[in-house]
């Protein structure tokens, strides 16, 4: 905050304060927040919340009533923590609109930006501890994605190879956050619905999934194909593997996040596909599923040591296909190392075995 002449910080229920807590109190429509000054902070807090908040942090709490509202409470908080009169604020961005509307109208004419140069900047580099439950959960979306490909045969649906990938990650004591099985013609939508479209042989199979156990999440995606693949599958699943090589190289400590995109986004382009790869190159992974560093053609965030972020340049043909292969890194000194273990070769599921299923 003083490296940024920010004279207070305002972070409201959400992943910034389970970060940097270890908990977040209730979200709802009522204001709740933590103000952060130069030298102390301080908890508003509706009063239906407040027993449970300080069973949590010994951290003063300021408590408002629903016949009285906020605004007095808040102004009180502010003169707690002196700053009442902060002229530079910064702003929890995935807070409610009308939480930071009250802070900025509390104030005389603050001047605001988010959180990017204070916690998020934090949360962007990841240490050992964090690494170690990333790793963990890496894994476990390893072994939940061969789960979803045994599970692969002609005539099951999406939505049951997706139970299979939720049953692995049960199993496993960890969460499904998300579970993208995509199908045939279904692949070429990069954020496809799973549904109840039939496998039928010869599709190509794209899974993008990613559970939780602890703390942070896994995000990976891979492709699998019944039998034989279709006419012009390969070569654009080998351009798609060079644009994922070229950003590994790309990414070191001190390259702009916009390079390591251009990196990959210049092969597919190179190879005539470049219309077609319809994204940004990553995004930031940890307590969020999404969070910075974001991986785009017009990011200039300095890629530094112990940032994690995806790789995932894809090629979407409407009506046949869609290829993306992601892998969630964390940047070391000398470059990126993968979480996952598992390869980003096509897993083929031969005609013999098929017809064993």
């Amino acid at each position: 905050m003083k490296d940024n002449s920010i004279d207070l910080l305002v972070l409201g229920p959400g992943t910034h304060l389970r970060w940097l807590l270890g908990f977040s109190p209730p979200q709802d429509e009522r204001p709740s927040m933590l103000l952060i000054g130069k030298e102390k902070e301080i908890f508003l807090i509706p009063s239906v919340n407040a027993e449970d908040v300080r069973r949590k942090t010994d951290i003063k709490i300021n408590i408002w009533k629903d016949e009285r509202g906020p605004d007095q409470a808040l102004k009180e908080a502010l003169l707690y923590i002196d700053e009442s009169s902060a002229k530079h604020i910064a702003i929890d961005e995935a807070m409610r609109a009308h939480f930071a509307l009250i802070v900025i109208d509390a104030l005389p004419n603050p001047t605001h930006e988010f959180t990017g140069s204070t916690i998020g900047a934090l949360r962007m580099r990841k240490d050992q501890t964090e690494f170690i439950n990333l790793k963990e959960n890496a894994l476990i979306d390893d072994r939940a994605m061969k789960a979803g490909f045994a599970a692969i045969k002609e005539g099951v649906t999406e939505l049951e190879i997706g139970k299979a990938v939720n049953k692995h990650f049960i199993s496993e004591g960890a969460k499904t956050q998300f579970c993208i099985v995509g199908s045939g013609p279904n692949g070429a939508f990069p954020h496809h619905h799973t549904g109840g479209r039939k496998i039928e042989y010869g599709d190509v199979i794209l899974m993008d999934i990613g559970g939780r156990k602890g703390t942070f999440p896994s995000d990976m995606t891979r492709m699998s194909v019944l039998g034989e693949p279709p006419e012009g599958y390969l070569e654009i699943h080998a351009i798609v593997e060079r644009a994922v090589q070229a950003a590994m190289l790309a990414a070191r400590p001190g390259v702009m996040a916009k390079d390591v995109d251009a990196a990959a986004r210049d092969v597919i382009t190179e190879a005539g596909y470049g219309e077609f790869f319809v994204h940004r190159l990553g995004h930031g992974l940890g307590i969020d599923i999404h969070e910075p560093p974001y991986i785009t053609a017009t990011s200039e965030v300095i890629l530094e040591e112990g940032m994690v972020f995806s790789i995932e340049p894809g090629i979407y043909l409407q009506g046949r296909f869609g290829v993306r292969l992601e892998e969630v890194v964390i940047l070391r000194k000398d470059g990126p190392e993968i979480l996952s273990e598992l390869t980003r070769k096509l897993n083929v599921i031969p005609p013999k075995l098929i017809a064993l299923r």
